[in-house]
């Protein structure tokens, strides 16, 4: 089954290039001022596969310093979009991210804020049926910024008795057995890969200032490459292909931040695929961008001004944690 849905995706990547044009994106920098120099905020109406599109993108300079890149989150309560940037003294951007349970209102995926992990990565699934007494664990990606202010995609082990993060490679992150708990030993033992030179290489610590984490990654080196068997995000080929509202981030070679939201479930948008939203990423340029919390939690603001208009009935759905873009005064 795991290898027909590995095809079927293959199938979808191969053709993802002829299903929907290029979109054309205008800058509206101008509904949005005021604006520092070194940020963009752009939109596009180009209809996809002839159903209406509409998504908006953030483009802020990583290097630039009168910008700051910072997170917030809650403790077992969740806010909205807008009482964060309420509470954040209204910074530029605020946009959501981690995954979350609705049962008790925390994050699913890490968080770092100053350099501290606020929130941590859940390594573990456990299994249904004839694999009850099995365990899945898989590895969810996030973003981070380091201190030269520069980006990263990486998959994130985080453990509350650990300090740091640590990056693991991309490659066969996924691993089950009977026990319900990860330990830091049993990952570096699992990912210890023997190199050319006959050394061994593990995983490393992820020296990161800010970050925020969701779930499956989108692109690497410059390619479309979804990473959901690993992360184990979306279940059937539904999760992977239905059209949905979306938010994500990615980076430029040029160190430029993209913030990109998606508007789906409504009669003007029709939301977009993780294959069409990684096509978007990938064509303004991104070398590296994940898929973040999506649906009926889409939300981001510039300004305090809402882009995208959120699916959920009552408006913005209250999230757990943020990305914030500040302006330094």
């Amino acid at each position: 089954m795991a290898s027909l849905q590995k095809i079927y995706f293959l199938f979808l990547l191969l053709q993802s290039s002829n299903v929907f044009a290029q979109v054309k994106w205008q800058n509206i920098d101008s509904l949005f001022q005021p604006l520092p120099i070194n940020f963009h905020v752009y939109k596009t109406t180009d209809s996809v596969d002839g159903k209406p599109f509409l998504a908006y993108y953030a483009e802020a300079k990583l290097k630039d310093k009168h910008l700051k890149f910072t997170t917030d989150t809650t403790f077992k309560r969740r806010l909205t979009p807008q009482q964060f940037f309420n509470k954040n003294n209204q910074p530029l951007v605020v946009v959501n991210g981690t995954f979350f349970s609705f049962e008790t209102n925390q994050n699913l995926n890490i968080v770092i804020k100053n350099g501290k992990i606020v929130s941590y990565n859940v390594h573990t699934i456990a299994g249904k049926g004839k694999d009850t007494l099995t365990y899945k664990h898989p590895f969810g990606s996030a973003i981070g910024i380091d201190k030269k202010r520069r980006a990263d995609v990486a998959w994130i082990y985080s453990d509350s008795a650990k300090q740091s993060a640590f990056v693991l490679p991309f490659e066969d992150n996924l691993f089950k057995d009977s026990v319900n708990y990860v330990s830091y030993k049993n990952v570096v033992n699992h990912n210890e890969v023997v190199s050319h030179s006959g050394s061994k290489k593990i995983i490393k610590k992820w020296k990161i200032k800010t970050a925020i984490g969701g779930g499956p990654a989108l692109l690497q080196n410059g390619e479309i490459k979804i990473t959901n068997n690993e992360e184990l995000k979306f279940s059937g080929k539904t999760g992977l292909t239905d059209k949905h509202p979306r938010t994500a981030m990615g980076y430029t070679n040029d160190g430029k931040l993209i913030i990109m939201v998606i508007q789906g479930r409504s009669a003007d948008a029709a939301g977009a695929t993780l294959v069409q939203e990684a096509q978007f990423l990938k064509d303004l340029g991104c070398v590296e961008a994940l898929n973040l919390d999506g649906g009926g939690s889409s939300c981001m603001l510039i300004n305090g001004k809402e882009t995208i208009k959120p699916s959920d009935k009552t408006g913005q759905r209250a999230v757990p944690a943020v990305f914030l873009v500040q302006q330094k005064k």
